[in-house]
């Protein structure tokens, strides 16, 4: 298993002088060979092997204006014409969009494979640098010198902090967490998060809203200066320091939500949302993107894959809100506004949210009793084995 370390790393001038460097070049050749494969394309109707972006490479540093790539490392500067031959296969395979230019103002890396760096005794060295590169370990538990990291990445935020990525091949596999037998409905949100079928109500902390204030203000001062000024540049870095602390709790809140329920439930059940088309709704695209429901159910599959729980997707036309999770009596109508209602069957009174979360783990179960995949990967266009059968739900569980 390939696990990685993302540190905070705190270079010298002299080193950040060379990473700096490092990081034009390899947004130039980046550039450069994008711009060629390009123009070749639509011009000779060719497509790019990796081994002939290599000689464009060999070449261009040997035309005379660009000597300035043999004063940093080559192998970044391989790495990243690897990168965008896996981006352009992925466009290819409609997995990604179309590979797009770098610019200066974003931020910078610089990948080193074993032979552009040095790792001993738990620190690191980097060709073409002096001395090792000090950082901040945040694993007390794991000893940095028993590692042995098969690529570093080096990067630069905009607000001007450092970082490094050591990927390392593990073979032991993590220890289980003790199993609970226990398997949860997961429905996730706008005004909560995510709600569990036990009844249980995760609040949405609504990152970019809280910090959207003082997020508008740094804004509207970065307008008022001077381009190319120093005010400017300084102004620009409080922007970016105020985007990187909604950009970390955003990172930290699913981590944290997929960790305690994976913990918690041996089964996880939840929906496969279509996430892409429901942020072209112009809306609720805002607070849909601020959610995070693409990263908190990819993470819920790295957490179950890791520990040995399941994760059970089941179809997204599934009516999980209009079902009564009771008697089964499916509602020809609901509004997204109606948040409360009560079945005309057996007149149970039902929140919105709870009775979809216990209908998920319902569908859930019925998935893996009938032999269904219970960990799709993706996004699935398949028919989940819930939607073989056109009748309602009885009693809380499909009939099969």
């Amino acid at each position: 298993m390939r696990t990685a370390y993302k540190v905070r790393v705190y270079p010298t001038p002299q080193q950040a002088a060379v990473l700096n460097r490092t990081f034009g070049c390899v947004r130039l050749v980046w550039n450069t060979v994008l711009t060629w494969r390009h123009a070749r394309y639509h011009t000779e109707g060719k497509r790019t092997s990796y081994a002939e972006t290599d000689r464009y490479l060999t070449e261009l540093k040997r035309d005379g204006s660009h000597d300035f790539l043999y004063e940093v490392s080559s192998v970044p500067l391989q790495q990243a014409l690897r990168h965008q031959y896996t981006a352009f296969v992925n466009f290819f395979a409609g997995r990604a969009r179309y590979p797009r230019h770098k610019t200066r103002h974003g931020r910078q890396s610089a990948t080193c494979t074993r032979s552009a760096f040095r790792w001993k005794g738990g620190r690191l060295h980097l060709a073409k640098t002096e001395g090792p590169l000090a950082f901040a370990w945040s694993w007390p538990g794991i000893d940095p010198a028993t590692l042995t990291p098969t690529t570093v990445t080096i990067s630069r935020d905009p607000d001007g902090r450092w970082y490094a990525s050591l990927a390392v091949e593990t073979t032991a596999d993590p220890e289980p967490p003790p199993t609970t037998g226990a398997a949860v409905g997961v429905d996730v949100g706008v005004s909560d998060f995510a709600v569990l079928s036990t009844g249980e109500k995760i609040a949405n902390p609504r990152h970019l809203e809280r910090k959207a204030r003082n997020l508008a203000r740094y804004q509207r001062r970065m307008a008022r200066k001077q381009r190319g000024s120093h005010n400017r540049t300084k102004t620009k870095a409080k922007v970016a320091r105020a985007h990187r602390k909604v950009r970390d709790a955003r990172r930290d809140f699913p981590h944290r939500t997929s960790t305690r329920l994976v913990r918690d439930h041996d089964v996880i059940v939840t929906e496969d949302l279509n996430v892409c088309g429901m942020v072209r709704n112009r809306s609720l695209a805002k607070a849909i993107s601020d959610c995070g429901w693409g990263e908190f159910r990819r993470l819920l599959e790295y957490e179950t894959a890791r520990h040995g729980h399941h994760l059970i997707v089941i179809d997204r036309w599934y009516p999980s809100s209009k079902t009564c999770s009771a008697c089964g009596h499916l509602l020809a109508e609901l509004s997204l506004r109606t948040r409360h209602w009560t079945c005309p069957a057996c007149r149970t009174r039902h929140d919105r949210d709870i009775n979809a979360a216990k209908n998920i783990l319902a569908a859930g179960r019925a998935v893996s009793a009938c032999g269904a995949d219970v960990s799709p990967q993706g996004s699935s266009l398949r028919r989940s084995a819930v939607k073989q059968e056109a009748q309602p739900v009885r009693a809380g569980i499909p009939r099969l």
